[in-house]
């Protein structure tokens, strides 16, 4: 446009008063050439004219509209309360102008801001009305693509914490007159942080992305789906009947999340542990109910993981012991306050004590004795499991110092490794040093594993154990029968021994299948050049039994409960007493 038109304002050229001082040719320059779109009527609001802008927004051409009313552009959005409230202000003040909806000829529905002037003339008769327009459907979809981004998990897709606040307010206003009952489901994925930690944020993005895509496939069109933050989402179960429809979506969640994810051509392996709070039961408002809900997580957590749990009123107490409990135990890391047990593990053919495991206790002034059963799961949910680890092997070369220092030889240490400690990129370097430090031999202890640790990211687990067992420590699979045991990790990984979980063990005696599962593990372990150790014996009968089976050692209570160092040096007297006699 040249520079003579950019400076005429629209209002000037309709104002009859001012146009003589432009020339007609000038005129017709700028309306047909202005990128907005302007539409005259006559008094009694019949269009006399449009130019091309107009055209081109609307879709209808001149000889189209000319003679009609403004009306023929409405779009039915407005209400004639809107149109009046328009004219009445115009008609006060000789102008009006707004953000309006109206319809082009293809019935399409669209945005725009309209201005419209009268035009008077030297008597003051008004002669003509003047609208002017400017489309506002590409500012709209930015508006709309930044409102999207605004309250859309970038990566995921669902909603972000704001939006799900935002529809929930919407949601229990809109329920506060009726007898609607909704469910707060609170996840949080379990051992995400090693996942993302160990083989980097592009394998944790690809692995939320997945966990989205399994829960949407559980959900109705009118539940809601936000990720809170992290490994954490949220889901509203809108207008439910009973609280056990929250009971069944959050097992199915459960079940489909324990299905193995294939990530870069291994299998990657989650859980989820879920907390559920009740609206109006628990609270009448959202961050009422998601703080209910987050406790009740924590609760199933320290449960057991791949669990769920209702909130309960005592919850709330709990809720004060868990900022104790992580106070204490950052204590604790500090001034090395842990104790290490030792329960033996006995030969099966010649009775002989053959190993020791190292059991970590704590008590602590405040707290009492706490059970591991509740500090640990804590411990490796805040990361702290990575320094209490490195107590515990320090505290358990200590302790090999002292039994050596008594003629105590041939008495291998196992270790519980946690999976979280186990993936750190640093995780053989640390633990060799502070074996160096105390001048203890890697092949004096026994490194225990459990299954869903070595199913993780295979190939480097792989690396590790090779590089552990090349230093001399023995290797061993824990709690094998309660993971997604497989044969493929069996034949792969380098292992000393194979340890069959104690809920095999417990009914070994009185159920077939039980005998069964554990007469093929030890038959295989066998075949594969691994001893096997069955924990949690504490019955006559079920000795004699795993000795028929062929299983090698045994560790349980029939032979002794986990006892402290030095009770324990008086229970390997006692034993070897025990054994001279007997032959």
């Amino acid at each position: 446009m040249v520079n003579n038109v950019e400076k005429i304002s629209i209002k000037e050229i309709i104002n009859q008063n001012t146009i003589s001082s432009y020339s007609d040719e000038l005129i017709q320059k700028v309306f047909e050439t202005i990128s907005e779109g302007i539409m005259i009527t006559d008094p009694k609001k019949k269009i006399i004219n449009v130019n091309p802008a107009f055209e081109f927004v609307t879709g209808y051409k001149k000889e189209e509209v000319v003679g009609h009313s403004p009306a023929i552009l409405q779009s039915g959005i407005h209400a004639s309360d809107f149109y009046k409230s328009m004219w009445n202000e115009l008609y006060s003040k000789g102008e009006w102008q707004g953000e309006i909806w109206n319809r082009r000829k293809t019935g399409d529905v669209y945005p725009e801001w309209l201005s419209i002037m009268e035009v008077r003339n030297k008597q003051g008769e008004v002669t003509n009305y003047c609208g002017v327009f400017s489309d506002l459907t590409e500012q709209k979809d930015v508006e709309d693509e930044l409102e999207k981004r605004a309250m859309t998990d970038s990566l995921t897709g669902v909603s972000n914490r704001f939006a799900y606040t935002e529809r929930m307010r919407v949601l229990l206003e809109s329920s506060s007159t009726r007898s609607y009952q909704h469910a707060v489901l609170f996840l949080d994925l379990d051992r995400f942080k090693q996942i993302n930690d160990t083989l980097g944020h592009a394998v944790g993005d690809y692995l939320l992305v997945e966990v989205v895509k399994r829960i949407q496939s559980l959900l109705k069109n009118k539940d809601i789906l936000a990720r809170y933050g992290g490994d954490e989402f949220v889901i509203t179960l809108t207008n439910i009947h009973h609280p056990r429809e929250a009971v069944h979506l959050a097992e199915m969640i459960i079940q489909l999340l324990e299905q193995p994810f294939a990530v870069e051509d291994q299998n990657l392996y989650v859980s989820t542990s879920i907390g559920i709070s009740i609206y109006p039961h628990d609270g009448d408002d959202t961050e009422v109910l998601l703080t209910k809900a987050d406790k009740a997580m924590y609760f199933a957590k320290q449960n057991g993981r791949g669990q769920f749990s209702f909130y309960f009123d005592e919850l709330q107490t709990d809720s004060k012991r868990v900022l104790l409990l992580d106070n204490e135990l950052r204590k604790a890391i500090e001034n090395d306050s842990f104790e290490l047990h030792y329960q033996p593990k006995v030969s099966v053919t010649t009775g002989a004590i053959v190993g020791v495991e190292a059991l970590v206790r704590w008590q602590n002034e405040k707290l009492g004795f706490v059970s591991p059963g509740e500090f640990i799961p804590y411990a490796e949910e805040t990361g702290l499991i990575i320094p209490i680890s490195e107590c515990i092997i320090n505290r358990a070369c200590q302790d090999y110092l002292k039994l050596k220092s008594q003629n105590i030889k041939n008495m291998p240490i196992a270790l519980n490794i946690s999976s979280i400690h186990f993936h750190q990129s640093n995780f053989i370097e640390s633990i060799t040093q502070i074996l160096e430090r105390n001048n203890c031999p890697a092949h004096y202890f026994e490194i225990e594993l459990t299954e869903r640790t070595v199913m993780n990211s295979e190939k480097e687990t792989i690396r590790k154990l090779v590089l552990l067992k090349q230093l001399g420590f023995k290797l061993s699979i824990d709690d094998f029968g309660t993971g997604y045991s497989s044969l493929s990790y069996l034949v792969q990984f380098p292992l000393n021994y194979l340890k069959i979980d104690r809920s095999f063990i417990q009914h070994i005696c009185s159920l077939d299948d039980k005998q069964a599962v554990v007469d093929a593990i030890i038959q295989m372990a066998h075949r594969l050049h691994m001893k096997v150790i069955a924990e949690g014996v504490e019955q006559r009968e079920q000795v004699q039994l795993l000795r028929k089976m062929g299983c090698d050692m045994i560790q349980g209570y029939y032979y002794s409960k986990p006892l402290p160092l030095d009770e324990f040096t008086e229970f390997l007297e006692f034993w070897e007493l025990e054994q001279l006699e007997g032959k």
